[in-house]
């Protein structure tokens, strides 16, 4: 079976998130217009089992509430038993309310972990100011105590903040660490990408750390497997299957592009002995998701 490690669900009426129903505004990943509705379990499992997946982790996306995007989650995890579906919630552990907060999200059987974005793209976070959560003595704090709970964090960030980032993330050795997106390489010319490349060195070197293969359409809409055919090599090279994953950001990168060509792309280019570990078993021992014992 395989294991899609990063996607969102979100169903308008139970839950607000108040970016989806901004109408006209673009973002960085490109216009949201085509997302902008209703994105259910069964929508996104078609497109999985389709290709051999069998099971997924759900990751917050900006809910107005973040516990209640995480009781729905619980409850779609709970009306799909025949689908082993776990979740990244959102905490603010920079919060005076942070330890509260984690214990309510742990309340739930489908928490694994956490994610609060430290960066997102370079526009967006000169207006949004997400950057500050390195400077926080909390952050850092509130990062090794997640090792303490059993949970992980799942790190979005771009490659100019990884070498300051991983200094933190020195501070919190026990606690288990999922890059999000490959670390965001948002320059795709060659300068860019060796810059990535060598931050990308200072997470890597990181052995509580482990990379998503996932979100590589959000910088790149006329994306191709040869053009993110660097990426996924230096992922490979750097982390080994072993500490690689595969995720489709579904619904986000179904505005450039199909699941079918997501999966098939990385079907090419990342090595068949490889696959079982990036497709699969990475994401089911770092998630602890819930197989079928063969």
């Amino acid at each position: 079976m395989r294991i899609d490690a990063h996607h969102h669900l979100w169903d308008l009426k139970a839950v607000y998130y108040p970016w989806l129903m901004a109408k006209g505004e673009p973002r960085f990943f490109g216009d949201p217009a085509p997302i902008q509705r209703d994105y259910l379990i069964d929508e996104f499992t078609t497109d999985a089992k389709a290709h051999g997946f069998a099971g997924s982790v759900h990751i917050q996306v900006g809910a107005e509430n973040p516990l209640y995007e995480a009781r729905w989650v619980q409850s779609v995890a709970q009306a799909n038993p025949d689908w082993p579906l776990v979740q990244v919630a959102f905490c603010d552990l920079t919060a005076d309310s942070a330890e509260n907060d984690l214990d309510q999200l742990q309340s739930l059987t489908s928490l694994r972990g956490v994610r609060q974005i430290v960066g997102r793209a370079p526009g967006e976070d000169a207006q949004s100011g997400t950057n500050f959560l390195l400077d926080d003595p909390r952050f850092a704090a509130g990062l090794k105590g997640l090792a303490q709970r059993g949970l992980g964090f799942d790190l979005q960030l771009l490659p100019e903040l990884m070498e300051k980032t991983a200094k933190v993330l020195e501070q919190a050795p026990d606690t288990k660490i999922a890059l999000c997106h490959a670390g965001s390489p948002h320059d795709r010319s060659a300068a860019g990408l060796a810059e990535w490349s060598k931050n990308l060195q200072h997470l890597s070197a990181l052995p509580n750390v482990v990379c998503k293969l996932s979100g590589l359409g959000m910088f790149d809409h006329s994306w191709t497997a040869e053009s993110i055919r660097p990426i996924v090599e230096t992922v490979l090279e750097q982390f080994g299957p072993e500490r690689a994953m595969f995720g489709s950001n579904f619904p986000v990168d179904s505005l450039p592009a199909t699941y079918a060509k997501i999966v098939e792309a990385y079907e090419t280019l990342i090595p068949t002995e490889m696959q079982s570990k990036v497709f699969a078993e990475t994401a089911i021992e770092f998630y602890d998701i819930p197989v079928p014992k063969a």
